[in-house]
This record gives structure tokens, sequence and C-alpha cells, in this order.
């Protein structure tokens, strides 16, 4: 039904009612006195065009956040399917297929935020998205099913019960940097920089250049840690860039250079230690991010 026009507030007054000697005659059909209610309110309005707010629930906003998970976990599904496929025809070995997962599956996560609406339940539907591979990782760790192409592309070894150890702490950490931080805390982001391109880049590069062994933990590399410092560093810059340009964050870039590089670097510190075999780099380094950048951009 098409909605009325009614935007001139004279337009939404009661009929003018009719001459005193009908209102004297018929009172109760023309009072002369027309009562309080007189303007028609734009909820009602809305309401009546179709934009239904029940609740304080923005209807819009539900269809654009609903739409943007389906589209993000559509994404990610097809990320994962395409470095299996690379991975069975051999195009790519299994451990760099891995970390390439790693490493594009959560920046691509955390750039995706911009298209949810904003409302403040968009953080959760983002967090749906996360939280459905945290259901898929733990169902095929637990042999409940078998998804090869899944355990070869996030999983060391190929087998199952690896999935219950770091990548079930990856997705776990996106959940929170989207619920805790979401897009309007630097937090969040630099977490999930130097979690996802950091900690990935450092493991690629220890790998092929990694003859320089660091002291104090001799299954670490030097040219590894540069490495995650280095493009910790830069992709957290980038993606701070990236949310300031569309408005959600407001930097000073002076200090917000100083404060990633000393985020950056104690990542790297903590990354470094000898301490994988008890705490997993996916909980070590982006716990030690969110704490270093709590403090630092507290403001």
């Amino acid at each position: 039904m098409a909605c009325p026009t009614l935007s001139p507030p004279q337009l939404l007054r009661h009929p003018a009612a009719p001459s005193s000697s009908f209102s004297t005659k018929f009172p109760v059909l023309f009072p002369s006195a027309l009562p309080p209610l007189i303007l028609v309110e734009p909820r009602r309005l809305r309401h009546c065009c179709g934009a239904v707010s029940l609740a304080g629930v923005d209807s819009a906003a539900v269809i654009q956040d609903a739409g943007a998970t389906v589209l993000v976990v559509g994404g990610a599904y097809a990320l994962v399917s395409t470095f299996d496929g690379l991975t069975r025809r051999r195009i790519i070995e299994q451990n760099l297929s891995r970390k390439l997962v790693h490493i594009l599956s959560g920046l691509l996560f955390l750039a995706s935020w911009p298209i949810f609406s904003t409302s403040r339940g968009a953080r959760y539907f983002a967090s749906l998205v996360p939280s459905l591979n945290f259901l898929r990782l733990v169902i095929n760790g637990l042999s409940l099913t078998k998804d090869e192409g899944l355990i070869k592309s996030v999983s060391r070894e190929g087998k199952p019960e690896e999935l219950l150890r770091g990548p079930l702490y990856y997705v776990l950490v996106l959940i929170l940097s989207a619920i805790l931080f979401w897009r309007d805390s630097p937090v969040g982001m630099i977490s999930l920089a130097m979690m996802c391109a950091g900690d990935g880049i450092a493991d690629i590069m220890g790998r092929r250049f990694g003859d320089l062994k660091i002291p104090y933990n001799p299954q670490k590399s030097l040219v590894g840690s540069m490495s995650m410092f280095l493009f910790g560093f830069l992709v957290s810059i980038g993606m701070l860039y990236y949310f300031e340009m569309l408005g959600y964050v407001h930097l000073e870039w002076f200090k917000t250079i100083a404060r990633v590089a000393i985020v950056s670097l104690v990542a790297t510190m903590v990354e470094s230690l000898p301490i994988t075999g008890v705490v997993d780099d996916n909980i070590s380094v982006p716990l030690a991010t969110m704490v270093c950048a709590s403090i630092l951009f507290h403001d």
C-alpha cells in the first residue's frame, strides 16, 4: 500500500470542525475542542512505509548484517577450498597452504567488518563467521565427521586432533576481537594483524631463510622474528589506515606509528620465546598484543 504524504505539519491535523451550530447540535460527532492527538509520529510513518522497527530492532540493519554474514561465510569457505585444491594438485606444498590460509582468512575477516551495519548487533553477526568455523573445527577435531580438505588446509601433520589446538585458538581470537573491540578500536585490528600477518609470515620466512637461530630459542630464527616485526607492523598500519579512511577510527599518525612499532616489538619478542610447548602462538601473540595495545591506545 502506498504511504500517504503527510510531511507538512498542517496536513497531520484532524479535519477542521464544522460550524459551531453543528458542534452544538452534535457534540459527539463534531466536538468543538479537538483532542491533543494532532501529529503522526515519524516512527509510525516508517511503519506504514515498510521500514519496520520492532522492540528497537532495525529490520534493515538485520537484513544487511545477515547478508554480510552469508557473504563472508561463503568467502571463507571458498578460500579454504581454493587452497585445498591447490594442495591436492601439488601446486603448493601443504605447510605453505596452511600458512596462507592462516594469513588470509583472518585479514579478510577483519577487512570485511565495514560491510556490516552500524547497529549494536553487527559485531555479533560478524562473530558468527568464526563461530561457524569453531563448530566445524570441533566436529572434525573430535572425528565426528571428516573433512579432508579442512584437515589438510589448517593442520601441520594432517591429524584431526590438531584442529582442537592452534586452529581452534585462532578462531577464538577472531571471535573475541570482533565482540570485544570491533571496528572502532585499534586494539582488535592490531591484534589480528600481528597474529595473522606477523606470525604467519614469520613461519614462512623462517622455514626458508631461517638458518641463523635465536640464541635463547633454537626453534626460532632471526629472519623469522625480523619478518614478523616488519610485516606485523606494516599490515597493522595498513589496516588502521583502511578503517580511518572509512571513518571508524581517528588517529594521530605520529603517535600511532610509534605505538604500533612498540606493540609489534612486544609481540615479536613474545613469539620468539621458547614457550610454544606450553602456550600456543595463537594465544600468546594476540594476548600480548591486546594487553600492550590496550595500554598504549587507552585514549
